[in-house]
């Protein structure tokens, strides 16, 4: 039985949802975000698949999140996680569909578990515990480290996959015959039957875009905003990013009128989603249309070479009052090998229209510790992130780079806590009293890199980091035993890590 504190918050974030579909079925799936509410009612796929059970004859989904502030490192559950809909255990579920976004959410899957009295380790586990299905935007890049603890996982868009391989699960003959089934599923990966040979990445038809939000609830990062696809993938090939132009298909256009029908007559914020929004060739009239019924709007992606006047403009109209976009490399030429088409010019020029526009700040994305990076790139970015300051004020956000499976950068090594410390503390100093730098941690970042490129091993890891406390000392012990360092061995191990010809026949080997 949840603790008074907990049923209050529950029924007050239930009295506050917008959407929400009442529904009772023979099935009842537990839908499991490893992250607080806040995070997990702001994700689009999450949504998706709510909306996906819930629209299924038989199956009816009950919402279970990481309480508020679990996701902290050292921060352990004090009580049983239940679901929203019926208060339910998640050990009285017969299946638990995980949506899984991030490396680290993994820590927190296993802290649920846990605090539920389910063996987080799938091998553990009988006809007594629930089905662990799993899937998410990890499963693009790397699922492995996810193995150990799910049953099943969706590689990919789980659109048109995930009601069969619940219909498969709870209609089988039993927890094995169920593991057979599901692996005969096109996109499905069963580590018990497969191993570590993952399947080909699952592509929905694009007759089943957009997804869009069904629950909008104020209680989020994104507070009462409807959020839609207006696209999904990337034309681009960026060669750090997962999403690039050979992961399924590439950019896949949503329509303007459809885009438009499926808002709601009564949403006053909305949010279009997507890994290149800007790229939309309509994207400028759908904002308009929008900022015309007087609906402020948010654009998951700007790239700084589309923020042309009209966009800007429309931008504003729509309530922006900060224009963001990605510097990405700390220098021109690390841009050029990461293959990131802005150009200082294109910075300029959108910091010139934001203020023409009244916007207050300008905010940009950073990477630090690309390979191949030196102190003389980040001279050069504390150069012209200034200039730009005397143009409008700017806000940097930096995250250590972590090289991703699936991406011409496989394999590249994390350039170390150190160097990317140093690397953080020249910027701030360069920049101190001019521009407000913000920074994510150099040492999580690293845990980050090694689950991304890590296997069934490093996943579990996490199971022992978590269970000796969840700091960052846990990993690096748990990690450290199977030979990985916070400092690794950094970029002077590997010889011109961006040769132009390497990365061509990296992204040959990626091409469809």
């Amino acid at each position: 039985m949840p603790s008074y504190a907990t049923r209050r918050i529950l029924e007050e974030r239930l009295a506050a949802e917008i959407g929400r579909i009442e529904k009772s079925a023979p099935v009842r799936v537990g839908l499991l975000y490893p992250s607080p509410y806040s995070v997990g009612m702001s994700s689009l796929g999450y949504q998706r698949v709510y909306r996906l059970i819930q629209e299924a004859p038989g199956f009816a989904a009950e919402r279970v999140f990481l309480a508020d502030g679990a996701d902290a490192p050292g921060v352990a559950l004090t009580e049983r996680p239940v679901t929203y809909e019926g208060k339910t255990e998640l050990s009285d579920l017969p299946v638990l569909a995980v949506s899984m976004a991030y490396e680290i959410e993994i820590a927190g899957l296993v802290k649920m578990l846990d605090a539920s009295g389910i063996p987080p380790l799938a091998r553990e586990r009988d006809a007594r515990h629930p089905f662990i299905l799993a899937g998410g935007p990890l499963t693009f890049s790397n699922p492995l480290p996810l193995a150990p603890f799910a049953d099943a996982i969706v590689i990919g868009e789980a659109d048109a996959i995930v009601i069969p391989a619940l219909r498969t699960i709870t209609e089988s003959n039993g927890r094995a015959s169920a593991l057979d089934a599901l692996a005969q599923l096109p996109g499905v990966f069963v580590p018990a039957v497969h191993g570590d040979r993952l399947p080909p990445i699952a592509k929905a038809d694009d007759a089943l875009l957009p997804a869009f939000s069904t629950i909008r609830t104020p209680h989020t990062e994104l507070s009462n905003m409807f959020l839609i696809e207006a696209e999904r993938g990337c034309s681009r090939g960026c060669t750090y990013c997962v999403m690039r132009r050979t992961t399924n298909g590439g950019m896949r256009i949503v329509p303007k009128e459809v885009v438009l029908e499926r808002i709601p007559s009564d949403a006053r914020r909305v949010g279009l989603v997507g890994a290149a929004v800007s790229d939309h060739p309509k994207i400028v009239e759908i904002v308009r249309e929008l900022a015309g019924r007087g609906i402020e709007v948010g654009l998951s992606s700007l790239r700084p070479d589309r923020l042309k006047e009209e966009l800007v403009a429309a931008l504003r109209l729509a309530g922006y009052r900060t224009l963001t976009t990605a510097l990405d490399g700390a220098s021109e030429r690390l841009r050029d090998l990461i293959e990131r088409r802005g150009r200082e010019p294109h910075y300029e020029a959108a910091a010139e229209r934001a203020r023409r526009y009244g916007m207050e700040r300008l905010k940009l994305y950073l990477m630090v510790g690309l390979p191949g990076e030196t102190d003389a790139d980040i001279d050069e970015c504390v150069r012209f992130v200034t200039e730009l300051s005397r143009i409008i004020p700017v806000a940097l956000g930096i995250s250590p780079f972590c090289a991703k499976r699936n991406t011409p950068l496989d394999r590249m090594p994390y350039a170390g806590v150190g160097v990317i410390q140093d690397r953080l503390e020249r910027l701030r100093r360069g920049l101190r009293g001019r521009v407000d730098v913000r920074a994510t941690s150099a040492r999580w970042a690293w845990v980050e890199y090694v689950l991304s490129q890590g296997g069934m091993a490093e996943g579990e890891a996490v199971l022992a980091a978590v269970r000796a406390g969840g700091r960052f000392a846990d990993y690096r012990r748990a990690f450290g035993a199977l030979g990985h360092t916070p400092d690794g061995r950094g970029y002077a191990a590997v010889e011109t890590p961006l040769a132009p010809e390497r990365l061509k026949r990296r992204r040959l080997q990626l091409a469809p």
